[in-house]
């Protein structure tokens, strides 16, 4: 079980007071772990250092404000980008994807925010890109399969779409974020990574998928990785919460054991910590000119 990290030197640059950094950690029966994950985009710093596990069959809700780098550390566990410095391993074994379809290989998923989606593209098609079923030996499509397994994995969902056989341009937010969702649960991946599954969903849509995900969370083969911005949802769907502030995790607990309070208040500490660091930057600024006016 993880904790926040106390006594010792500190795991990151601790330049603000109060900050809590958690320790890596792991369990038995983790699938994926990743330690002291680091990236910086010029001088913007994203992530100074992540560490979080994953265990077989459980559904991590990962929080934070918009900027923590929550993307970003997805984006580099499914191989998209590279870490500055830190390390990955996937079932005990070292993990250093070299591109999207490499992590994909080797088990590892996602559904992007932006969906990934081209709009040209009828609904099967998108549902089968870069993954399409082919006659073998020859390289022609078996497109009636592929509508025939689109269909049914859409059903599974719960999304009833009339026709397949359209591009994807002419549906509805939710519908495309419905068929983004299907692509990556039925890529008989080992981990799944969702980047806000529920953004452009309606109610009745939104919880179509939470209720698949708790679904599969039942049967305990499928292993994933949720941003989320819901607080209510996050506890009612995730078994453990991870929380991102100012590039590091800052809260590591199961559902169980935390609060809407609790997640809410350290936003709201993150918020107080950046105005006094804004408002000393602000006195030091007026201090120097003060001085080289004298």
């Amino acid at each position: 079980m993880s904790g926040a990290h106390d006594g010792g030197p500190a795991l990151a640059d601790q330049a603000i007071p109060g900050e809590v950094i958690v320790a890596p950690a792991s369990a038995s029966d983790d699938v994926l772990r990743v330690e002291h994950i680091t990236k910086s985009f010029g001088p913007v710093t994203a992530l100074r250092d992540v560490s979080l596990h994953l265990k077989k069959g459980e559904v991590l809700g990962l929080l934070g404000d918009n900027g923590a780098g929550k993307s970003t550390l997805i984006k580099i566990i499914c191989g998209f980008q590279k870490q500055d410095s830190g390390s990955m391993w996937l079932h005990g074994h070292d993990y250093e994807p070299k591109s999207v379809d490499d992590a994909r290989a080797q088990g590892i998923d996602v559904v992007y925010q932006d969906l990934a989606l081209i709009d040209e593209l009828t609904v099967y098609q998108n549902m089968f890109l870069c993954r399409e079923i082919r006659h073998l030996p020859f390289p022609f499509l078996a497109s009636r399969q592929m509508r025939s397994e689109a269909r049914t994995a859409l059903n599974d969902i719960g999304i009833n779409l009339p026709r397949l056989d359209m591009p994807v341009a002419r549906l509805s937010g939710g519908q495309r974020q419905a068929i983004a969702v299907a692509r990556g649960v039925y890529s008989e991946a080992d981990i799944l990574l969702l980047d806000e599954p529920l953004a452009a969903m309606g109610a009745k849509e939104g919880g179509q998928i939470l209720e698949l995900i708790s679904r599969l969370k039942a049967e305990g083969k499928l292993s994933m990785i949720m941003i989320l911005h819901n607080y209510a949802h996050v506890l009612e769907t995730c078994d453990r919460v991870n929380m991102i502030v100012d590039g590091v995790i800052a809260l590591d607990k199961p559902t169980a054991e935390t609060s809407v309070e609790e997640l809410t208040e350290i936003v709201v500490d993150e918020y107080r910590r950046a105005r006094l660091r804004a408002q000393a930057e602000e006195a030091s600024a007026a201090a120097r000119a003060n001085g080289g006016g004298q």
